[in-house]
């Protein structure tokens, strides 16, 4: 074998491990999380954490804190949909509890940034709390949506809320 190969064949070996040393951290995390609350989907907490550009240097605490700010830009992206929704209905049931909705979803956005906050000071209980309040404004529109008799078209953004809230409150009991 050349210098050159072996060199190469190296530094490939070394990146691959280093590559499997980024994903465990989220992997393990994501396990323990759903081992210890069975209300975490493993699947959706590995896939999402893993996207954050903050989850492969981070660990237990670092990616409690991904968790709060993945929710947190979920609440705004729904915020930018429904307000895009907002300018299409006119009048009516609908336009309602899409109003309602925004409200709801302005909250959870600061739920999930007060979340972050108190997990980055340490206070866990607190960043749980919030975490968990804003899961609850999630449930709030999809109720809004149903007492109108509409389908709610953020159905999407209300489950990926509660999934995160929960996925952040577990890792953060697994903090040590």
């Amino acid at each position: 074998m050349k210098p050159s190969t072996a060199c190469c064949l190296v530094v490939a070996t070394v990146l691959t491990l280093m590559g499997g040393v980024v994903d465990a951290t989220v992997v393990t995390t994501c396990k323990a999380a759903a081992g210890s609350d069975g209300r975490v989907d493993y699947g959706f907490c590995v896939s999402e954490l893993g996207k954050h550009h903050d989850s492969p240097s981070a660990d237990t605490w670092g990616l409690a804190k991904v968790a709060a700010l993945t929710g947190l830009v979920n609440a705004d992206n729904a915020v930018y949909d429904i307000k895009a929704l907002l300018a299409k209905h006119g009048t009516g049931s609908a336009r309602a509890a899409l109003g309602q909705c925004q409200e709801l979803y302005d909250g959870m956005g600061f739920a999930f940034a007060e979340a972050h906050d108190d997990i980055n000071s340490r206070d866990y209980a607190g960043g749980k709390e919030k975490a968990g309040e804003a899961a609850s404004l999630a449930h709030r529109c999809d109720d809004a949506f149903a007492k109108a008799g509409v389908p709610s078209p953020v159905t999407q953004y209300s489950d990926y809320s509660a999934q995160i809230a929960v996925v952040c409150s577990a890792i953060t009991n697994l903090i040590q």
